[in-house]
């Protein structure tokens, strides 16, 4: 009876502390959590500059044909990180974080549609020495990956689209109803509150993560805001269908049943 009280006390004093660490030191708890995840995934973080003074962050794994991962509107590189422990070992994967996200260059004044997006990521890819590549993307990543097969054909082996953006003639999703009814973007947020409805709009089954680590999340999205609002209008100034008529790039679409920001529809 005494072991066990004293293993109960034992528990429980760590269960105290690692809850006091939660909250007195969020970014550390943050960082060593995503470290882990990067870990599991065979996946380490690197950085360039290119030519022209832009700052690639990226995460890198795998040996094999060469995979880029492009994360979608308010993402980052982190998005694939566990998808990519079941890529890596078939695969040279490449995550970046887009020009406009994460740790890579925030340039206010620079042009955020697909098409200037897909030279940026080209010059990434051939600085670090990628011949053709293959390309998943999801959400704005599909709407970027799509018009690098379109403008570059013989650049992009296969396509994975996953619920990718840019066929405006689709039907309506949920969020393009929002938006046309209220003018309010769920996609954005300004504070932590509106950040954490918009991790429960664009996941059906969100990952348990505790409040005060969702807090930092949302700090990058909120200093990032008036950004964001500027790309956003040009994602969606930029339609895909004309530019990918006729593509014939080997492509495996995947959408999720339940996708409030693109419907589903989209697919077909």
């Amino acid at each position: 009876m005494r072991r066990l009280k004293i293993g109960l006390g034992v528990i429980a004093a760590a269960v105290i502390a690692t809850l006091a660490f939660l909250h007195l030191a969020p970014e550390k708890v943050l960082g060593l959590a995503i470290g882990l995840e990067r870990s599991r995934s065979g996946l380490t973080a690197h950085a360039i500059d290119l030519p022209d003074g832009l700052h690639y962050a990226y995460l890198e794994g795998g040996q094999g044909e060469p995979l880029i991962l492009l994360h979608g509107f308010g993402a980052d590189k982190d998005n694939f990180t566990r998808v990519a422990r079941f890529l890596t070992r078939h695969w040279h994967v490449i995550i970046p974080d887009h020009i406009g996200f994460g740790e890579s260059s925030h340039p206010p004044e620079a042009d955020y549609a697909p098409p200037a997006q897909v030279d940026r990521l080209r010059a990434l890819a051939h600085a670090l020495g990628l011949g053709p590549v293959h390309l998943g993307g999801s959400s704005m990543g599909g709407q970027i990956a799509m018009t690098w097969a379109a403008l570059h054909r013989d650049e992009v082996a296969s396509l994975w689209l996953i619920d990718p953006a840019g066929v405006w003639s689709a039907p309506e999703s949920e969020l393009q109803k929002v938006m046309r009814e209220t003018g309010r973007n769920p996609l954005m947020a300004s504070t932590v509150g509106e950040y954490e409805q918009v991790f429960a709009f664009v996941m059906t089954d969100p990952p348990v993560v505790p409040h005060p680590l969702l807090a930092v999340k949302a700090q990058e999205r909120i200093r990032n805001q008036a950004l964001e609002q500027r790309i956003f209008q040009q994602i969606r100034a930029d339609s895909t269908e004309v530019r990918i008529a006729g593509l014939a790039t080997p492509s495996l679409i995947v959408w999720g049943a339940q996708d409030r920001a693109i419907n589903v529809a989209t697919a077909e």
